[in-house]
């Protein structure tokens, strides 16, 4: 595709260690999303309840949500690499340590603490955009790192329900933690850590959060719009499989398609962004996409369409994920290169905290009124992001 960029080149290290990066956290986002894929057995071979079963999907995020800014800050202080390698190295460990796990509590603990060792991967991806990448591309270049997310969302959805169904859960956990281990080492030995700024510069950068109250905005707008994200990528195989009919094969790979698109969309948004110049401008308008997709797809599943509830799913989860990379990189932008891995694992742990209630709440919900009135309800949570979106992006 030709292109008219003409500004500050990207040095050739940093595309290197963008791809180990998300390379990096789709290996931690497929240990995080494992549990939410064995679901369907859990509920149906072990008789769990769906609110019970959405707990321990719920539990690596749980763990996340308690280390996000430790890891943050942490690599504020010392760099991604050792971040980043250290952190994948323990949740490979922790993987490899629930193989064997027998009952719900026990696997519970030991996904939570591996979700607390992940977090190092989506703690530490501020650096390394906000040190190597100009302005002008940190949109592309953080859709590019957020498509580490769904990357490891559609690994997951596609291998661990085929995996479980012939193992059982140790099937999946071992998987995931061969890829952390390998990942571990790659990362050590390739991942560079970007310029840092002089150390008399570092001590003069004020705190980022008592300038105005833009971060803080985007915070809440992320922690609504995650709602629905992770509603769908929680219960959507279930919806697919037990309230719509279909085989849990071709759900799994719908789901993985969905994540694929998702994927491609979040890229698409960084780089509009980049284009228009503005990160909130783009993120407003996928607010209001999203509500409108999520009443199409609640529609759907209310009449009953099956085939049209799958395709408008794909739809609907592609918005759902785009807010990310906007978001993340307002929150980068704006704090800066000293303050971007706090402020990135204070915008993660809102989001993670607000996703720890998706399963078991959206759970309940579904059991009290119906999969298709839920993701109605669950439209209101865009609604309410669209009067919080700043007008205009800052710069730290």
């Amino acid at each position: 595709m030709p292109t008219t960029y003409t500004g500050t080149p990207v040095p050739r290290g940093a595309w290197r260690v963008l791809a180990l990066g998300i390379a990096a956290q789709a290996a931690g986002t497929l240990l995080v999303s494992t549990p939410v894929y064995l679901i369907p057995l859990l509920h149906v071979r072990d008789g769990l309840s769906l609110a019970r079963a959405g707990t321990l999907a719920a539990a690596p995020t749980l763990g996340m949500v308690l280390t996000l800014v430790a890891w943050g800050a942490l690599a504020d202080r010392r760099g991604e690499r050792w971040v980043i390698a250290g952190g994948l190295a323990l949740t490979a460990a922790l993987a490899a340590a629930a193989v064997p796990a027998h009952g719900l509590v026990a696997l519970g603990v030991l996904l939570g603490l591996g979700g607390a060792a992940a977090a190092s991967t989506n703690a530490a991806s501020g650096r390394v955009v906000v040190g190597w990448f100009p302005r002008e591309r940190r949109g592309l270049a953080m859709g590019l790192r957020q498509v580490s997310q769904p990357l490891g969302v559609a690994v997951a959805a596609v291998l661990v329900p085929p995996l479980a169904a012939r193992h059982g859960t140790a099937g999946p956990l071992l998987v995931a933690a061969v890829v952390l281990a390998v990942l571990a080492v790659a990362c050590a030995v390739g991942i560079r850590n970007p310029p840092r700024p002089p150390a008399a510069a570092a001590q003069d950068v004020p705190n980022p959060y008592r300038r105005d109250g833009f971060l803080w905005r985007v915070h809440a707008v992320s922690v609504l719009l995650v709602v629905p994200q992770f509603t769908l990528s929680t219960f959507g195989l279930v919806w697919l499989t037990l309230g719509l009919g279909w085989g849990a094969a071709a759900a799994g790979l719908l789901v993985g398609l969905a994540q694929f698109v998702g994927a491609l969309g979040r890229i698409g948004v960084g780089v509009l962004s980049d284009r228009v110049g503005s990160r909130v401008r783009v993120l407003r308008w996928v607010a209001v996409s999203g509500v409108a997709v999520l009443l199409a797809l609640a529609a759907t599943g209310l009449v009953g369409w099956a085939v049209p509830a799958g395709v408008v799913l794909v739809v609907a989860t592609t918005v759902s994920v785009a807010d990310n990379g906007l978001a993340f990189t307002s929150v980068a932008e704006a704090a800066g290169p000293r303050w971007s891995g706090r402020a990135l694992g204070v915008q993660n742990t809102g989001q993670f905290v607000a996703a720890s209630a998706v399963g078991p709440g959206i759970g309940a919900l579904v059991t009290a009124v119906g999969f298709g009135w839920a993701i109605a309800l669950v439209a209101l949570a865009p609604l309410a992001a669209l009067p919080l979106v700043p007008r205009r992006d800052a710069h730290g």
